[in-house]
């Protein structure tokens, strides 16, 4: 599995989820409890989407604008 995104920030989390389900990719959402069991608050602790190999290159391409946007 590879990862593709990384976000505390609900809405990017639920879009990403939704562009690659629309595109035949499953994403698996790791960390999801962790992250929202301190409120969203520790920054640290990111909810991360993963992706069969398989299928990484092809979803890192469809996420390429929402990672922009957590970088610092």
């Amino acid at each position: 599995m590879k990862e593709v995104l990384r976000t505390n920030d609900p809405v990017k989390l639920s879009y990403a989820q939704s562009i690659l389900r629309d595109e035949g990719i499953e994403p698996i959402v790791l960390d999801q409890g962790m992250s929202s069991m301190y409120g969203g608050g520790l920054p640290v602790i990111k909810t991360r989407i993963m992706v069969i190999d398989e299928d990484a290159h092809m979803a890192a391409s469809l996420l390429a604008e929402l990672q922009e946007e957590d970088r610092p």
